[in-house]
Protein backbone atom coordinates (compact mmCIF):
# COMPACT_ATOMS: atom_id res chain seq x y z
CA UNK A 1 0.00 0.00 0.00
CA UNK A 2 1.09 3.50 -0.79
CA UNK A 3 1.99 5.95 1.96
CA UNK A 4 2.28 8.99 -0.36
CA UNK A 5 -0.27 11.64 -1.13
CA UNK A 6 -2.37 10.37 -4.03
CA UNK A 7 -2.48 11.89 -7.50
CA UNK A 8 -5.73 10.14 -8.38
CA UNK A 9 -8.76 9.22 -6.27
CA UNK A 10 -10.98 6.48 -7.69
CA UNK A 11 -14.43 5.90 -6.21
CA UNK A 12 -15.61 2.40 -7.09
CA UNK A 13 -13.89 -0.96 -7.35
CA UNK A 14 -15.55 -2.65 -10.31
CA UNK A 15 -14.01 -3.06 -13.78
CA UNK A 16 -14.04 0.70 -14.54
CA UNK A 17 -12.48 1.82 -11.28
CA UNK A 18 -9.87 -0.92 -11.12
CA UNK A 19 -8.93 -0.41 -14.77
CA UNK A 20 -8.42 3.32 -14.21
CA UNK A 21 -6.35 2.60 -11.09
CA UNK A 22 -4.20 0.03 -12.89
CA UNK A 23 -3.31 2.40 -15.72
CA UNK A 24 -2.55 5.40 -13.51
CA UNK A 25 -0.59 3.55 -10.82
CA UNK A 26 1.53 1.48 -13.20
CA UNK A 27 2.51 4.68 -14.98
CA UNK A 28 3.70 6.54 -11.91
CA UNK A 29 0.63 8.28 -10.49
CA UNK A 30 -0.11 7.40 -6.87
CA UNK A 31 -3.68 6.09 -6.90
CA UNK A 32 -6.16 5.45 -4.11
CA UNK A 33 -9.30 3.36 -4.69
CA UNK A 34 -12.38 3.27 -2.45
CA UNK A 35 -14.29 0.03 -2.96
CA UNK A 36 -17.49 -0.94 -1.14
CA UNK A 37 -17.73 -4.14 -3.21
CA UNK A 38 -21.23 -3.26 -4.44
CA UNK A 39 -20.42 -4.07 -8.06
CA UNK A 40 -22.77 -6.05 -10.27
CA UNK A 41 -19.85 -8.30 -11.13
CA UNK A 42 -20.80 -10.60 -8.26
CA UNK A 43 -23.94 -11.49 -10.25
CA UNK A 44 -22.06 -11.98 -13.52
CA UNK A 45 -20.36 -14.79 -15.37
CA UNK A 46 -18.03 -13.65 -18.13
CA UNK A 47 -18.25 -15.30 -21.53
CA UNK A 48 -18.17 -12.01 -23.46
CA UNK A 49 -15.01 -10.38 -22.06
CA UNK A 50 -12.32 -10.64 -24.73
CA UNK A 51 -9.43 -12.78 -23.52
CA UNK A 52 -11.51 -14.44 -20.79
CA UNK A 53 -13.03 -17.71 -21.99
CA UNK A 54 -15.28 -18.26 -18.98
CA UNK A 55 -14.94 -16.78 -15.52
CA UNK A 56 -17.18 -16.08 -12.58
CA UNK A 57 -17.53 -12.33 -11.93
CA UNK A 58 -16.32 -12.58 -8.34
CA UNK A 59 -13.23 -14.51 -9.47
CA UNK A 60 -12.60 -11.85 -12.11
CA UNK A 61 -12.67 -9.19 -9.37
CA UNK A 62 -10.25 -11.19 -7.22
CA UNK A 63 -7.83 -11.30 -10.16
CA UNK A 64 -8.27 -7.58 -10.89
CA UNK A 65 -7.74 -6.62 -7.24
CA UNK A 66 -4.61 -8.74 -7.03
CA UNK A 67 -3.32 -7.08 -10.20
CA UNK A 68 -3.81 -3.51 -8.95
CA UNK A 69 -2.44 -4.42 -5.53
CA UNK A 70 0.74 -5.75 -7.13
CA UNK A 71 1.27 -2.40 -8.83
CA UNK A 72 0.90 -0.65 -5.48
CA UNK A 73 -2.59 0.87 -5.63
CA UNK A 74 -3.73 2.04 -2.19
CA UNK A 75 -7.04 0.18 -2.06
CA UNK A 76 -9.48 0.99 0.74
CA UNK A 77 -11.73 -2.06 0.73
CA UNK A 78 -15.08 -1.45 2.41
CA UNK A 79 -14.52 2.30 2.88
CA UNK A 80 -17.55 4.15 1.51
CA UNK A 81 -17.22 7.63 0.04
CA UNK A 82 -20.02 9.81 1.39
CA UNK A 83 -19.12 13.09 -0.33
CA UNK A 84 -16.92 14.58 -3.04
CA UNK A 85 -16.04 18.23 -3.52
CA UNK A 86 -13.77 20.47 -5.53
CA UNK A 87 -10.82 22.04 -3.73
CA UNK A 88 -8.31 24.70 -4.77
CA UNK A 89 -5.95 21.93 -5.93
CA UNK A 90 -8.37 19.30 -7.22
CA UNK A 91 -10.82 17.21 -5.24
CA UNK A 92 -11.55 15.86 -1.80
CA UNK A 93 -13.47 12.73 -0.94
CA UNK A 94 -14.96 12.17 2.47
CA UNK A 95 -15.46 8.78 4.10
CA UNK A 96 -16.35 7.79 7.65
CA UNK A 97 -12.60 7.24 8.18
CA UNK A 98 -11.39 10.61 6.94
CA UNK A 99 -10.87 13.00 4.06
CA UNK A 100 -8.55 12.47 1.11
CA UNK A 101 -7.39 14.93 -1.55
CA UNK A 102 -5.91 14.61 -5.04
CA UNK A 103 -5.74 16.57 -8.29
CA UNK A 104 -7.81 13.99 -10.22
CA UNK A 105 -11.05 12.17 -9.46
CA UNK A 106 -12.49 9.11 -11.22
CA UNK A 107 -16.08 8.20 -10.34
CA UNK A 108 -16.87 4.56 -11.05
CA UNK A 109 -20.01 3.94 -9.01
CA UNK A 110 -22.11 2.23 -11.67
CA UNK A 111 -25.64 3.51 -12.06
CA UNK A 112 -25.41 5.41 -8.77
CA UNK A 113 -24.74 8.94 -10.00
CA UNK A 114 -25.33 10.78 -6.70
CA UNK A 115 -21.68 11.80 -6.21
CA UNK A 116 -21.48 13.20 -9.75
CA UNK A 117 -24.62 15.18 -9.10
CA UNK A 118 -23.35 16.58 -5.80
CA UNK A 119 -20.07 17.54 -7.53
CA UNK A 120 -22.06 19.58 -10.06
CA UNK A 121 -21.33 17.47 -13.15
CA UNK A 122 -23.60 18.17 -16.12
CA UNK A 123 -26.09 15.46 -17.02
CA UNK A 124 -27.53 14.40 -20.36
CA UNK A 125 -30.92 13.08 -19.33
CA UNK A 126 -30.33 10.54 -16.57
CA UNK A 127 -26.63 9.93 -17.29
CA UNK A 128 -23.52 11.98 -16.58
CA UNK A 129 -22.45 13.97 -19.65
CA UNK A 130 -18.91 12.85 -20.53
CA UNK A 131 -16.64 13.27 -23.52
CA UNK A 132 -14.76 10.47 -25.29
CA UNK A 133 -12.10 10.50 -22.54
CA UNK A 134 -14.83 10.12 -19.88
CA UNK A 135 -14.12 13.63 -18.53
CA UNK A 136 -17.15 15.39 -17.10
CA UNK A 137 -18.06 19.07 -17.27
CA UNK A 138 -15.95 19.46 -14.11
CA UNK A 139 -12.31 19.63 -15.22
CA UNK A 140 -10.20 16.67 -14.08
CA UNK A 141 -13.25 14.72 -12.84
CA UNK A 142 -14.20 11.60 -14.79
CA UNK A 143 -17.33 9.43 -14.79
CA UNK A 144 -16.96 5.89 -16.12
CA UNK A 145 -19.02 2.85 -17.00
CA UNK A 146 -22.74 2.94 -16.31
CA UNK A 147 -22.48 6.48 -14.93
CA UNK A 148 -22.30 7.82 -18.48
CA UNK A 149 -24.25 5.11 -20.29
CA UNK A 150 -27.97 4.48 -20.30
CA UNK A 151 -27.77 0.82 -21.31
CA UNK A 152 -24.33 -0.49 -22.36
CA UNK A 153 -23.32 -1.82 -18.97
CA UNK A 154 -20.85 -4.49 -20.06
CA UNK A 155 -17.79 -5.16 -17.90
CA UNK A 156 -15.44 -4.83 -20.87
CA UNK A 157 -16.93 -1.46 -21.86
CA UNK A 158 -16.61 -0.23 -18.28
CA UNK A 159 -12.98 -1.35 -18.13
CA UNK A 160 -12.35 0.52 -21.38
CA UNK A 161 -13.97 3.64 -19.96
CA UNK A 162 -11.68 3.44 -16.92
CA UNK A 163 -8.66 3.06 -19.19
CA UNK A 164 -9.78 6.04 -21.31
CA UNK A 165 -10.06 8.22 -18.20
CA UNK A 166 -6.64 7.09 -16.97
CA UNK A 167 -4.95 7.72 -20.31
CA UNK A 168 -6.41 11.23 -20.41
CA UNK A 169 -5.11 11.91 -16.90
CA UNK A 170 -1.69 10.58 -17.92
CA UNK A 171 -1.74 12.71 -21.08
CA UNK A 172 -2.43 15.81 -18.97
CA UNK A 173 0.34 14.90 -16.54
CA UNK A 174 2.93 14.08 -19.22
CA UNK A 175 2.06 17.06 -21.42
CA UNK A 176 1.75 14.91 -24.55
CA UNK A 177 -0.46 12.08 -25.79
CA UNK A 178 0.31 9.11 -23.59
CA UNK A 179 0.15 5.51 -24.77
CA UNK A 180 0.38 2.62 -22.34
CA UNK A 181 1.86 -0.03 -24.62
CA UNK A 182 3.94 -2.83 -23.15
CA UNK A 183 6.21 -5.32 -24.92
CA UNK A 184 7.42 -8.76 -23.76
CA UNK A 185 10.61 -7.30 -22.25
CA UNK A 186 8.41 -5.08 -20.05
CA UNK A 187 6.66 -8.15 -18.69
CA UNK A 188 9.98 -9.72 -17.77
CA UNK A 189 11.05 -6.54 -15.98
CA UNK A 190 7.74 -6.01 -14.16
CA UNK A 191 7.09 -9.58 -13.11
CA UNK A 192 10.74 -10.17 -12.32
CA UNK A 193 10.70 -7.25 -9.91
CA UNK A 194 7.48 -8.58 -8.33
CA UNK A 195 8.89 -12.06 -7.88
CA UNK A 196 6.54 -13.53 -10.49
CA UNK A 197 7.29 -15.80 -13.40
Amino acid sequence: MSESTPDVLVVGGGPAGLSAALFTQKNGLETTVFDTDGTWMHKAHLFNYLGVGSQDGSSFLDTARTQVDRFGVDRHQGEEVTDVAETDDGFSVTTEDGEYEAPYLVLATGANRDLAESLGCAFDGDVVDVDVTMETSVDDAYATGAMGRAEEWQAIISAGDGAAAALNILTKEKGEHFHDFDVPADADAVFGSMGEE
